[in-house]
């Protein structure tokens, strides 16, 4: 109560608070689905203690998800009191967010005063990707609130001497890495710096009491693993995307190094077979794409780029709202589709006609033009804003300057020049004799930002919701950098005094850096308004300066305000355009799948086969289940558009919200027929399989997250159907895995062994299911 009161003190506070649980809160009912690979889950916990432990991604608890449990046990929890819904799984990331909104103010307010700490807690509720990421069930927001939980922990430890709290601190990184593994220990050199430096005894002591904290961090940290690891392989689920069975290997493979190595072959991320990891150079024209085969819609391939586009309002082989039917051109030219969406090329229906490639595809990925219509390597910026500029996951290109690049500066870098200036004024006053708490817990944000910064700045394989470990450091600094910054503006009249009017000028520059490649998409009016905002407030606080009269406070203040405006607009963005729950990613091209780098269905199947991975699948409103016309580029799409939400990426790994949705017939069918098998039906994928599962069934899936991981053999599969658990198997789109190449010869086992139940046998007039359905009974 006595917590309670003071922040009833604080109304600002209370303000910040509110307005963090808008942006994180307001409209998580409106997605069904969430990130389906991680619902899936929950659903599956929800059906016994077993799959709870394990955090088993199906009913059988055949494979586990690629992550930890320890945030798919909260989530699990809030389901089972609220019920499984999209939005029940999401409160706790989005309660979490505000929980860190408020940890930066209880960090930063001892030490720095009330004004950094609003500063700071505002800085942290407008990083657009805490945003983003909170309104979804991915565990960065939960990770982030835990680590600063430690934090805190630590601070109050080294303050009051209190051993049980610096064992708090380091217990909770444990904790941490139970929810996303060694990301969890990117803060940890932060956390030994700061103890060496702050906490005031004698360095035998203080070696002895880290060397406890360490261990005990550790053994949390691998006590899951342990267990996991130690129960023969028999009695539990294959360890997701581990491709070794191994909860070890999965921590310090797939989720450790890989992640700095980019070696997506070390686990889940493998890609489908002829695509070896990585796109080739392309002229515009997606190969394979002539092709009409399982939904493409592939429209003609003409040099003279007079194709016609696909005919309907829904998307034709996940490409940009119905784009898919235009013609490839090498000069990034083609015409557009004849349809509800804009028409390819570029976006809003304008055409490339210096073959360079805008925001919409034609058959390209965006982009990937260049000014003389010559190739671009894959990944590699065209003059065209959006697209997967920068890598497979629209990360840009490695290098120092990475953070700064378009494709992530938007995401949580907005106040980095700002910080850089704070910083200068946090430490011009550090001398020997003078090395104070102010200075020891700055050192403590740079300690966490800078490896962080470091990382995200080389390593080849993350995605753009990562960058959310940027975000209370920025936030803190940025509050503590303004405090400092004003104090010298107004107390000083030697060069220190400047910090502050040339923070404000630089970091409007940067911003309009930021915004001016939207211009197209959200005016020109946002990027043009900074700047000259920017411009003004740098002049009204450095003028009166010559003149020996700084301004009142408030003018300083708005200095740091209007520097907000930019990241409060991002921030916004995915209640205001939506949001690609799988990867999310703020941004007005929020909804775009891989984080913003792939509009509605990059059609990431029709690559995959056209680089000759086994069949794939054609999402709701993708297009006719067997090809539209190849020939003349005019497909009719099987939708409109206003069913399911997921891409055609979905069996690439990137379903932008969901898979397909429960078929109420086939339910109906298959309990009627039920003779007492324990599983309604096995399937190939999360992508099939989940809803299901969300829905109470109880459903085998068969394939993890990747492909590559071996869950199921012939032989284990077909004693699953000797022992009587399951006789229907329920095959979407030839049987991909539900992220990426999937397992073929369960597929052939199942169509040499089984007898297809014609589909007016169990597909309704209102029935939405297209796959293929499979009874099989052994002798």
């Amino acid at each position: 109560m006595k917590f309670i009161r003071k922040m009833g003190s604080d109304p600002v506070l209370l303000a910040i608070l509110l307005l963090a649980a808008f942006l994180y809160g307001y409209g998580i009912w409106n997605d069904k689905y969430v990130n389906l690979y991680y619902t899936s889950a929950v659903g599956s916990m929800l059906q016994s203690w077993h799959n709870f432990f394990y955090a088993s991604l199906d009913s059988a608890g055949s494979v586990t998800v690629d992550k930890p449990p320890v945030v798919f046990w909260i989530q699990t929890l809030f389901a089972w009191v609220l019920g499984l819904k999209g939005w029940s799984v999401i409160l706790p990331q989005a309660l979490a967010g505000v929980g860190s909104v408020l940890l930066i103010y209880l960090l930063v307010k001892p030490t720095f005063g009330k004004t950094a700490a609003r500063f700071g807690a505002l800085a942290m509720a407008l990083t657009p990707v805490a945003a983003a990421v909170s309104r979804t069930n991915n565990i960065d927001a939960m990770l982030v609130f835990t680590l600063l939980l430690a934090a805190w922990f630590l601070f109050r430890g080294t303050r009051s001497g209190n051993f049980g709290s610096l064992i708090a601190a380091f217990a909770l990184i444990g904790v941490a890495f139970n929810e996303k593994m060694l990301q969890a220990y990117m803060v940890v050199p932060a956390f030994y710096l700061f103890y060496w430096l702050a906490y005031k005894i004698n360095w035998k002591k203080k070696t002895g009491i880290l060397a406890a904290c360490t261990a005990v961090m550790l053994v949390i940290s691998v006590s899951w693993a342990v267990i996991v690891d130690s129960i023969p392989a028999s009695e539990r689920p294959f360890i997701g995307s581990s491709t070794t069975n191994s909860v070890m290997k999965l921590a310090f493979g797939y989720n450790g190094v890989s992640r700095l190595t980019g070696d997506r072959n070390n686990g889940g991320g493998s890609f489908p077979r002829g695509m070896n990891g990585e796109m080739p150079a392309w002229n515009g024209a997606m190969p394979g794409m002539n092709g009409g085969t399982d939904g493409t819609s592939g429209a003609s391939v003409n040099p003279n780029g007079n194709g016609t586009g696909a005919q309907g309002a829904g998307p034709a082989s996940g490409m940009q709202d119905g784009t898919s039917g235009a013609s490839v051109n090498p000069n990034g030219n083609g015409a557009g589709a004849q349809g509800a969406g804009p028409a390819s090329g570029v976006q809003d229906g304008t055409s490339a006609d210096d073959g360079r490639q805008g925001r919409g595809m034609a058959g390209q990925f965006p982009g990937n033009g260049t000014d003389d219509g010559g190739r671009r390597a894959f990944g590699q910026m065209g003059d065209g804003r959006g697209g997967m500029g920068g890598g497979m996951f629209n990360t840009g290109t490695a290098g120092p300057l990475r953070l700064f690049q378009l494709e992530l500066s938007g995401q949580a870098s907005w106040l980095i020049p700002f910080i850089l200036f704070g910083c200068i004024a946090i430490f011009a006053n550090l001398r020997r004799r003078h090395f104070t708490q102010q200075h020891k817990e700055a050192i403590f944000w740079l300690a966490w930002l800078l490896p962080v910064a470091g990382f995200f700045s080389i390593a080849g394989f993350f995605h753009q919701y990562y960058l959310i470990m940027m975000g209370p450091p920025i936030a803190a600094l940025a509050g503590v950098g303004y405090v400092k910054m004003r104090d010298l503006y107004r107390g000083h009249s030697g060069w220190l005094s400047w910090l502050l009017p040339a923070a404000v000028l630089a970091t409007a520059v940067f911003q309009w850096y930021i915004l001016h490649p939207y211009n197209a998409t959200i005016g020109a009016g946002w990027s043009i308004g900074v700047l000259a905002a920017g411009i003004v407030l740098a002049a009204a606080l450095a003028i009166p300066k010559i003149g020996g009269k700084p301004i009142a406070r408030f003018v300083a203040a708005a200095g740091l305000l209007v520097l907000l405006i930019g990241p409060l607009y991002w921030s916004l963005t995915p209640i205001a355009y939506g949001l690609n729950s799988m990867t999310p990613a703020a941004g007005p091209d929020s909804r775009e799948g891989m984080g913003g780098g792939m509009r509605d269905g990059m059609g990431m199947n029709a690559v995959a086969q056209a680089q000759g991975a086994p069949g794939g699948t054609a999402p709701d409103g993708a297009g006719t289940p067997d090809g539209a016309n190849a020939q003349d580029g005019t497909g009719t799409p099987s939708g409109d558009g206003t069913g399911d939400s997921r891409s055609a990426g979905g069996q690439f790994g990137f379903d932008r919200n969901g898979g397909e949705s429960v078929d109420e017939s086939l339910v109906a069918y298959l309990k009627e027929h039920n003779t007492g098998e324990q599983y309604l039906f096995a399937t190939m994928n999360y992508s099939t399989g989940g809803p299901y599962i969300i829905e109470g069934n109880k459903v085998v899936i068969l394939n993890g997250f990747s492909g590559s991981d071996v869950v199921y053999t012939t032989d284990s599969l077909a004693a699953l159907v000797k022992s009587g658990q399951v006789k229907y198997f329920y095959v979407s789109g030839g049987g991909m895995g539900g992220g990426r190449e999937g397992n073929s010869s369960l597929t052939t086992w199942i169509t040499e062994n089984c007898t297809e139940i014609p589909a007016s046998e169990w597909q309704g007039t209102g029935g939405t299911a297209s796959g293929t359905l499979y009874e099989v009974t052994l002798n």
